[in-house]
């Protein structure tokens, strides 16, 4: 479908953040890479609806066809949110598909003081979360939510006769919304977490991930050895040891990277932010406590005064 000379190329609009899922569909579409348009990020790592606004109205002219865009909330590489709302309007105005990514920070919307950082995703026509990153529900889970399901079901229902039953008009088979045909019961699980902590214990542990999280920012952000790289929205720090006279920080956040997680004390992730080599702790884990963020703190210190000597 894209670089045929009889069909307009499709265009699909993300920010530069966005979680390669997004890519993986516009390939399986048959869409190609070349569908695929990334806008530019403000200094908070979010995308500019300015920019998005530019770019639509550019492809219009040129004969290319917008048909979906994918603001985020909750980003992978930093938590970032993108501006929804505004992005929303954006696709009302010229009737794109709007799907929000919140793979990651959906869980948080149920905690009240956190809804404002969902400001807008309601006017969206697709939802995603997955509460195996952070509603303790064991991998794999995503919960897809879809303003019209029958949308979804005139693009891929296809039922040959060997499948057909007598129940087809009352039960939603999932068969009929997606490319996969066969599936395993994976919501039971999301059923038991809900049951067994109830609405207010998973807005509670939720909500002191996030107190952690801040914490743990704090100490970097005292520190003259140390330097936050992002904000803090959700409960995911981005730092990196920046200790004076270093001349190569890259490689000195790598190897106390690599030092940590091969102790088996803790486990770091990384990415890259404005081309620095980012460090990211991530406060997820049922079981976590403030001791446990002090134990990192200590690690990452003892690591860079230890290079240091």
């Amino acid at each position: 479908m894209s670089g045929r000379a009889d069909l307009p190329l499709p265009r699909v609009y993300c920010s530069e953040h966005v979680h390669s899922s997004i890519d993986k569909p516009v390939i399986t579409l048959g869409l190609g890479t070349g569908s695929l348009r990334q806008t530019l990020l403000d200094d908070r790592f979010e995308m500019r609806a300015d920019l998005l606004a530019d770019a639509i109205e550019e492809d219009i002219e040129n004969g290319i066809v917008p048909i979906c865009v994918v603001p985020t909330i909750g980003t992978t590489s930093s938590s970032s949110v993108d501006p929804v709302d505004a992005i929303a309007d954006i696709c009302e105005n010229h009737g794109i598909w709007l799907h929000v990514d919140a793979a990651y920070a959906g869980a948080a919307s149920i905690v009240p003081e956190m809804r404002s950082l969902f400001k807008g995703w309601e006017r969206a026509d697709s939802i995603v979360t997955n509460p195996h990153k952070w509603l303790f529900t064991p991998f794999d889970l995503s919960v897809l939510y879809c303003r019209d399901l029958s949308l979804m079901k005139q693009a891929f229902s296809l039922v040959p006769e060997y499948l057909k039953t007598s129940d087809e008009s009352s039960v939603k088979n999932g068969m009929d919304y997606g490319i996969q045909l066969g599936r395993r019961f994976r919501a039971l699980k999301l059923w038991f977490v809900m049951r067994y902590f109830g609405r207010e214990g998973l807005i509670d542990r939720i909500r002191e991930h996030c107190r952690l999280a801040r914490l743990f920012a704090s100490w970097v952000g005292e520190s003259d050895q140390f330097e936050m790289l992002a904000p803090v929205p959700f409960a995911l720090v981005c730092f990196r040891a920046a200790p004076v006279g270093v001349d190569d920080l890259d490689a000195l956040n790598e190897r106390i990277m690599n030092d940590i997680n091969i102790s088996g004390e803790a486990y770091l992730s990384h990415t890259k932010l404005d081309g620095k080599f980012t460090l990211r702790l991530s406060v997820g884990s049922i079981r976590v406590e403030e001791k446990h963020l002090v134990k990192v703190w200590e690690l990452l210190v003892s690591n860079v005064e230890t290079r240091r000597q």
